[in-house]
C-alpha cells in the first residue's frame, strides 16, 4: 500500500468515526435534560414573583375575589341562576386586579400604541423581563441572540392587530431583539404547558440556545363566564374544590407565568443556577373519543405514559403529581383514574403518589395553569414542601381511589432532599380542545445547585473573606423617578433580608440587570447599610474628543476657536 493510499484510509476511517460521533451527539441531544434557570409570574392576589407565589401556596391563601370594576362589565351580568341568557352564575374569579398597569415607556413603546396592545401583551412583556433577571440575565444582553419565545395564549378579546394571538410572541422578540423562533400556542388550557414542551423540543433541536416559554391570560370581556353558566358548568362561588367531594363546577381564574429554559450542558457551562430540570414530556390528541370538548381518559393514560417513556423513568420514580384538576363533576374523576392506572399501581407502602392543584387557591388560570403548576414545583423542591390543596374536605367519591395508592393533598407534606433518591414531579394539564400534556419536572443535580457557602458572619459575610470598606450598589432606571422607586424597593430588600452579602448584591446589580440611562449609586458598607446615596443622573454616551499631539502646529485658544465654530 503507498503512502497516499494509507492517507486515503486514515481519512476514511476518520470520517466515518466522525459521522458516528456526530450521531451519537444528536441522539444526546435529542434527549438531554432541559434546566430552568429563571422563572417570573403574575397571578391573583398581588402575585408578582415565585417567593409572592410561594407565600400563598406555603400559608394556604384563596385569593379569588369578585369581579373587577375597571373592565366595562355589565352591572347586571351576576344572576344567581345558571342558564340565564347573557349573564353569569357566579360574580367571582381569580382576577388580575391591575392588569391595566403598565411601564410602557420602559418598553419603548407609545402611549397610543400601549392604549390599543392586549394587556396580555403587555404583562408578557414584564414578566418575561423579570424571569430573565431572575435567571441573572441581562435582558438587553439578547439582542441578536438565537433566544426563543413559546407563549400560551386562547383570549384575544381586542379587535385588530394589537390583539393578535401570534403577537404575544412576536411583540416580546421584537422589543428585545429576539431571533429565535417566537411561536403562539393556543391548545385552550393546556397552551402554556403545550408551549414549554414546544421550547423543550426547539433546544434539543438546536433551533434555539435560550427560550422563554410559558403562557397569560386576561379576561378583557365575561364570555367565558357567560358561556360556562349557560352550560351549568361554573362553580357558584369561583372556588376550584379540586379531586374533592364537594366539587361544583370550575372556577376561572387569570395570570402569567414564563420559565427561562436552556440545555443542562449548556447551564452547566455558564455557570447558571438550575432551579429543576425537564426530564420528559409529551402532547397528545384526545382524537375521536367521547366528544370533542368531553376529557378522555384513555387518552390522559397515553399521554403520561409517553412522558414517562420520554424521560427513561418508570410510575414509581415520580412522588407528585400537580394535577389539572378544575373541580367539575365529570373532568376531575377522569383525570384521577387515569392517574391511578399509570402511577398508582406497584408503588412502595410508605411512597404514595401525592396528589394537589394550585387551581384550589387562584382559579383555572387557563393558558397561564400549566407554567403555574411548574412554577409551583420549582418552588416546592426549593422549600423542601408539597403544600396543601385547599376547599377539599373529602376526596371525590366518583373515583375509586382503592384502585392504587394515590392520595390527596390536604395536608402540608415535607419532600426533603433524599440520598440516592431523585424528588420527580408530574404536571397536567388537559385542554378543551382535546390536547394533552404532561411534562415531568426534577430536582436539579447536585453538581449545579448553589454551592454552600462558609457560615455567614451577621452581616452576611463569610467568617474567613476579605469584608470591602464600601462596595457601590448601582441601580438603574429609566427616569429619576424610576431610580428612586426601585433604590427604595432595594432598600426595603435589605433590611428584610440583612444576612445578604452586601458584594453579590453589588455585583448582580452590575452584571445581570440591564445598564438603563438614569442611574444612582448607593454606598453600602462593608457591614450592611446604605451609608450615602447619590442622586438619580442620565447617563450620557461621550461626544466627540479632539486630542492634540503637541507638535507646535498649534497656539492659544485654539481648543476655544473650534469649539465656537463647530459646536
Amino acid at each position: 500500500m503507498t503512502s497516499n493510499d494509507e492517507l486515503l484510509h486514515a481519512l476514511r476511517v476518520s470520517a466515518k468515526e466522525n459521522a458516528h460521533l456526530r450521531q451519537e451527539l444528536a441522539a444526546m441531544r435529542a434527549t438531554e435534560p432541559i434546566a430552568v434557570v429563571g422563572t417570573g409570574c403574575r397571578y391573583p392576589g398581588g402575585i408578582d414573583s415565585p417567593d409572592t407565589f410561594w407565600e400563598m401556596l406555603a400559608t394556604g391563601r384563596d385569593v379569588v375575589g369578585e369581579f373587577p370594576t375597571d373592565r366595562g362589565w355589565p352591572a347586571d351580568l351576576h344572576d344567581p341562576v345558571p342558564g340565564r341568557n347573557g349573564r353569569s352564575s357566579t360574580r367571582f374569579g381569580g382576577f388580575l386586579y391591575d392588569a391595566a398597569d403598565f411601564d410602557a415607556g420602559f418598553f419603548g413603546i407609545s402611549p397610543r400604541e400601549a392604549a390599543i396592545t392586549d394587556p396580555q401583551q403587555r404583562i408578557l412583556l414584564e414578566v418575561a423581563w423579570e424571569a430573565l433577571e431572575r435567571a441573572g440575565i441581562d435582558p438587553t444582553s439578547l439582542s441578536g441572540t438565537a433566544t426563543g419565545v413559546f407563549t400560551g395564549i386562547m383570549h384575544h378579546d381586542y379587535a385588530g392587530i394589537g390583539g393578535a394571538g401570534s403577537l404575544a410572541s412576536g411583540r416580546l422578540a421584537y422589543v428585545l431583539g429576539l431571533e429565535g423562533p417566537a411561536v403562539s400556542v393556543d391548545t385552550a388550557c393546556s397552551s402554556s404547558l403545550v408551549a414549554i414542551h414546544q421550547a423543550c423540543q426547539a433546544l434539543r433541536a438546536g433551533e434555539c440556545d435560550l427560550a422563554l416559554a410559558g403562557g397569560v391570560t386576561v379576561m378583557a370581556t365575561p364570555w367565558l363566564f357567560v358561556e360556562f353558566s349557560r352550560q351549568q358548568a361554573l362553580s357558584p362561588d369561583g372556588r376550584c374544590r379540586s379531586f374533592g367531594a364537594g366539587a361544583d363546577g370550575v372556577g376561572w381564574g387569570e395570570g402569567a407565568g414564563v420559565v427561562v429554559l436552556e440545555r443542562l450542558s449548556v447551564a452547566r457551562a455558564r455557570g447558571r443556577r438550575v432551579l429543576g430540570v425537564v426530564c420528559g414530556s409529551a402532547v397528545n390528541s384526545d382524537g375521536a373519543s367521547n366528544g370533542l370538548t368531553a376529557p378522555n381518559g384513555p387518552s390522559q393514560v397515553r399521554v403520561i405514559r409517553a412522558a414517562l417513556a420520554n424521560a427513561g423513568l418508570g410510575p414509581a420514580d415520580v412522588d407528585v403529581v400537580e394535577g389539572h384538576g378544575t373541580g367539575t363533576v365529570l373532568g376531575d374523576p377522569i383525570e384521577a383514574q387515569a392517574l391511578l392506572a399509570v402511577y398508582g399501581r406497584g408503588r412502595d407502602r410508605d411512597r404514595p403518589l401525592w396528589l394537589g392543584s394550585v387551581k384550589s387557591n387562584m382559579g383555572h388560570a387557563q393558558a397561564a395553569a400549566g407554567v403555574a403548576g411548574i412554577i409551583k414545583i420549582l418552588e416546592a423542591f426549593r422549600h423542601e414542601t408539597l403544600p396543601r390543596t385547599l376547599h377539599v374536605d373529602a376526596p371525590s367519591p366518583h373515583v375509586d381511589w382503592a384502585a392504587g395508592d394515590v392520595r390527596l393533598l390536604v395536608d402540608e407534606q415535607p419532600w426533603p432532599v433524599e440520598a440516592g433518591r431523585v424528588r420527580r414531579a408530574g404536571v397536567s394539564s388537559f385542554g378543551i380542545s382535546g390536547t394533552n400534556a404532561h411534562v415531568i419536572v426534577e430536582e436539579a443535580p447536585a453538581d449545579v445547585v448553589s454551592r454552600p457557602e462558609p457560615a455567614p458572619t451577621a452581616n452576611g459575610h463569610a467568617a474567613d473573606a476579605a469584608v470591602p470598606t464600601v462596595v457601590p450598589w448601582v441601580v438603574c432606571g429609566r427616569s429619576p423617578e424610576a431610580v428612586v422607586a426601585q433604590r427604595s424597593r432595594l432598600r426595603e430588600w435589605a433590611v428584610v433580608n440583612p444576612g445578604a452579602s452586601v458584594v453579590d448584591v453589588g455585583w448582580s446589580l452590575v452584571s445581570s440587570r440591564a445598564q438603563l440611562p438614569w442611574r444612582s449609586v448607593a454606598v453600602v458598607a462593608g457591614g450592611g447599610g446604605m451609608a450615602e446615596v447619590s442622586e438619580p443622573v442620565r447617563v450620557r454616551s461621550g461626544g466627540t474628543v479632539f486630542v492634540f499631539s503637541g507638535q507646535g502646529s498649534q497656539w492659544l485658544g485654539m481648543g476655544r476657536g473650534l469649539f465656537e465654530c463647530f459646536p
